[in-house]
């Protein structure tokens, strides 16, 4: 996590998670002390944690979390009355919005952010193997399309239209994407 961002209306609060999250070595820790100037940076700023303490001078918190939650891939930390927590947290959790009891003890604290990084790196896998089907999935919908265009045209069967296809590919060394486009570029009208 590089890019923190911290919502507070409390400058020592900001000052004291600042602290806890300089020793965890992130990169850019940005505070502002309101919702509005908090929602400003959050569209303007990729952040990878967004610090909430409530109540903001302005709102009380959940409703920039649940922005937050939205408008970015950030882990959320809501920090909330102990009496209100367990309301809030209800509220908010289903949006992935972390709540947290106030006063928050730095060792909870910590384990929070830690549990929000390696549930955010399971997410950013997640989301990758997601691109890498949805990428195969049009490549095979390509091929097929290309395949199609053979059995139609040329009067091919499906295996010797799939032979075909893979034969180009090898014999110009290029890849049965690039070979199905070039069969689709020239057979489609």
């Amino acid at each position: 996590m590089n890019n923190v961002l911290i919502a507070s209306n409390s400058a020592s609060t900001m000052n004291i998670i600042s602290d806890l999250l300089r020793s965890e070595s992130f990169e850019r820790i940005v505070t502002t002390q309101n919702g509005s100037e908090a929602r400003r940076y959050i569209s303007d700023v990729d952040f990878d944690l967004v610090i909430i303490d409530t109540p903001l001078p302005d709102e009380f918190g959940d409703d920039l979390s649940l922005t937050a939650a939205e408008q970015t891939t950030a882990g959320i930390i809501l920090i909330v009355q102990t009496e209100n927590v367990l309301e809030v947290g209800a509220t908010v959790e289903n949006y992935g919005v972390f709540a947290v009891p106030k006063p928050v003890s730095s060792e909870f604290f910590y384990q929070a952010v830690k549990l929000l990084e390696a549930s955010r790196k399971r997410v950013h896998f997640l989301e990758n193997e997601n691109h890498k089907l949805q990428k195969k999935i049009e490549e095979i919908r390509l091929v097929d399309r290309a395949k199609l265009i053979l059995v139609q045209v040329l009067k091919m069967t499906e295996s010797q239209a799939q032979h075909y296809i893979e034969r180009q590919s090898m014999d110009l060394r290029q890849t049965r994407v690039a070979t199905a486009e070039n069969i689709l570029r020239t057979y489609e009208q």
